[in-house]
């Protein structure tokens, strides 16, 4: 009886132990059911939670949703799931240890096509449609790929104005579909993200703020240049924006549209997705695609078999291979010359690794990872409080460690 008491009292202790805070919890609106917001404060603290895992409920944003397939494609737990480590920092750590130490919404390891891990923090499930920031660009590329492919974007090397006729004359208008897609306009767009860049004026005229102009009106105004085109990989989300409204009017569809058939359907897609929408109705190609956990990796999947599903080539190989093999690209935009760590295909960040490796990023922490090679995928969502890593390159240096100890851990490559 004294044994069954005391295990008694142990087991009450354990259930009425106050459950182990996640990251800046109170900060991400925690006490407030993790809030949505409005149009104008979905962006900031509290509401960053809420609105980035449902974009489509936060009043006043416009969306367009992107239908699934009318079968999702399997995507099974792994038998026997091998524990995850990685070191960072020369300190061991755990999976849970990372869910722990960052301000991750969702995590999903897979390996050849099987679930490996799969986390949900922040009160979030399966269904919710997470926010991908600039993730959205390597999805507005695999269009432009399969646009190309299907004859209806003649050449990349057109000039934009040739499709997007309210950008002639213009210097993006000029600027090739190819230099678009390596972001090597050679113009002059900033992107600091501290609120006065142009970037932030890209961003208000597309949500339709007063004095804004339109989002052309802001292409349009890019006229500084800092190197002659193609030369010069230099981030510009600018540069999507203008293939997204490329998209569009070379295939006569919206970018939604094309999304679900050339991509959503073929992928076997489980929820609908969908795309925030401009003020003028075209969707924001360079950063607003959203998304459930699983469907971002049946994408990665999809990449990772190099463009099939299944017996089904969706992507076109060669242009894929194209977009992310770094042996592929001029040597100004291979891994550790396009940046001090990362080179740029089209619109996909490149590995330093001898196998290829690639990863589809967004700020405050989205990314997928992928190395086809061996069949893993790493999917992360976030609420990093700040968006790059030139503002705190903490949370990158950690996520490309764990990354590496996925590698390390399934039978990956890491060696450089």
């Amino acid at each position: 009886m004294k044994h069954a008491a005391l295990f008694s009292l142990a087991l009450l202790a354990l259930l009425s132990a106050p459950a182990r805070a996640e990251p800046d919890e109170e900060r991400l609106g925690k006490a407030q059911n993790y809030p949505l917001g409005t149009a104008a404060t979905w962006y900031n603290n509290p509401n960053r939670v809420g609105a980035w895992s449902a974009l489509d409920k936060v009043p006043g944003v416009r969306t367009r949703a992107v239908a699934r397939a009318p079968q999702a494609s399997a995507l099974p737990a792994a038998a026997q799931p091998p524990a995850i480590s990685y070191r960072y920092r020369n300190i061991r750590y755990t999976l849970a240890d990372y869910l722990e130490r960052q301000r991750a919404t969702g995590l999903l390891v897979l390996k050849n096509g099987e679930i490996v891990a799969e986390h949900y923090r922040y009160g979030r499930k399966d269904d919710a449609r997470f926010l991908s920031f600039s993730m959205a660009k390597s999805v507005s590329a695999l269009l432009v790929g399969q646009a190309h492919a299907r004859g209806l974007i003649t050449s990349l090397d057109d000039p934009a104005e040739k499709y997007v006729k309210a950008l002639a004359g213009s210097p993006y208008g000029a600027t090739t579909v190819r230099q678009l897609l390596r972001m090597s306009s050679g113009l002059t767009f900033t992107e600091r993200y501290d609120g006065a860049d142009d970037i932030s004026r890209l961003s208000r005229a597309g949500a339709g703020a007063p004095g804004a102009g339109t989002p052309v009106d802001v292409l349009r105004s890019i006229t500084a240049r800092h190197s002659a085109a193609g030369e010069k990989f230099v981030y510009a989300s600018a540069e999507t924006d203008v293939l997204g409204r490329v998209l569009a009017a070379a295939t006569g569809k919206s970018v939604t549209e094309l999304t679900s058939e050339w991509l959503w359907k073929p992928m076997g897609a489980e929820h609908d997705a969908f795309w925030r929408i401009s003020s003028d109705g075209q969707e924001q190609s360079y950063g607003a695609f959203n998304a459930s956990l699983r469907d971002w990796g049946r994408l990665g999947l999809m990449l990772a078999n190099d463009g099939k599903v299944g017996a089904q080539q969706v992507v076109p190989p060669d242009y894929l291979l194209d977009a992310t093999d770094p042996a592929r690209q001029p040597q100004a935009f291979r891994p550790r010359k396009a940046s001090p760590y990362f080179g740029y295909g089209y619109q996909f960040w490149l590995l330093p690794m001898k196998e290829r490796a690639f990863v589809m990023q967004g700020i405050h922490g989205q990314g997928i990872y992928v190395q086809p090679s061996s069949g893993l995928v790493m999917v992360l969502t976030s609420v990093w409080e700040s968006a790059s890593g030139r503002q705190d390159p903490q949370p990158y240096e950690e996520r490309d460690a764990l990354w590496r100890g996925v590698l390390q851990s399934l039978g990956g490559n890491t060696a450089e």
